[in-house]
């Protein structure tokens, strides 16, 4: 079950299964890919949790014949794509809210998010390789998100890691305690609404564009960017406010 609720520019979806761990199941991911694709204009930033505290999701629902017909479920099982695809190219800020373990598919989840906090009891890893399958489909912000090596060490070992491993190797954004956990998430997304949303989508998108890309083409896409951010009235105005010395007005042009 997926739970969805606007409030004051934030939209959030909520995995509301946790007695099962709130599980990546066909219905979420289409719940989700619905969520983004419908969202309201006033959306200023997107969070994705799990109900509960013990599990921010704990991956893909093995049980109901996961196994049983694999060709004719692998459309199904594809969505995870569309999913991640529609996170990455939304304007808006994905603000990963961990309030639990967050392990295979719910890790690859949290990854293709654009920031993550996480409470400290929480652990993460893609541990599909001890039920004898691999983590294909996150293994895409999996190696986007982890250097290289440690990237490895997770996918072929299965072994889950702590918080603050997952903070040192770059999985999370921040760590705190349980009970600090929605007063952090409301911080930063009071510190993202504070920016002009144009200059954020812009950024956002430029930023995972040059991803890929080689060193000069990737400088010769981000000049073409600066320049076009500042043609942005946001960008006249944080600068008058600057020499003005006093908070701008975005407006989110």
């Amino acid at each position: 079950m997926l739970r969805t609720e606007v409030s004051a520019g934030r939209l959030t979806f909520t995995i509301d299964d946790p007695d099962r761990r709130n599980p990546l199941t066909d219905d979420v991911v289409a719940g989700l890919i619905s969520g983004f694709n419908t969202m309201p204009d006033q959306i200023r930033v997107v969070i994705i949790t799990g109900a509960g505290d013990k599990a921010f999701c704990a991956g893909g629902d093995l049980s109901g014949g996961f196994f049983d017909e694999p060709l004719a479920t692998h459309r199904e099982r594809s969505r995870l794509a569309e999913l991640f695809r529609l996170m990455r190219r939304c304007d808006q800020p994905v603000v990963a809210r961990v309030n639990g373990h967050a392990l295979a598919g719910g890790f690859g989840l949290m990854l293709a998010c654009d920031m993550a906090i996480g409470v400290d009891m929480a652990s993460f890893g893609a541990p599909e390789v001890t039920v004898g399958l691999f983590p294909m489909m996150i293994s895409t912000v999996i190696q986007r998100s982890l250097p290289p090596k440690v990237a490895l060490d997770l996918v072929m070992s299965g072994r889950r890691i702590g918080a603050a491993e997952a903070l040192r190797i770059g999985a999370l954004s921040r760590v705190v305690a349980p009970e600090e956990l929605d007063a952090a998430v409301d911080e930063l997304v009071a510190e993202l609404m504070s920016k002009s949303r144009a200059v954020l989508a812009m950024g956002k998108h430029s930023f995972y564009a040059v991803q890929d890309l080689a060193f000069d083409a990737a400088l010769d896409h981000l000049a073409v960017g600066l320049t076009s951010v500042a043609m942005t009235e946001d960008a006249r105005e944080g600068l008058a406010a600057f020499v003005g010395k006093r908070t701008p007005e975005f407006k989110g042009r």
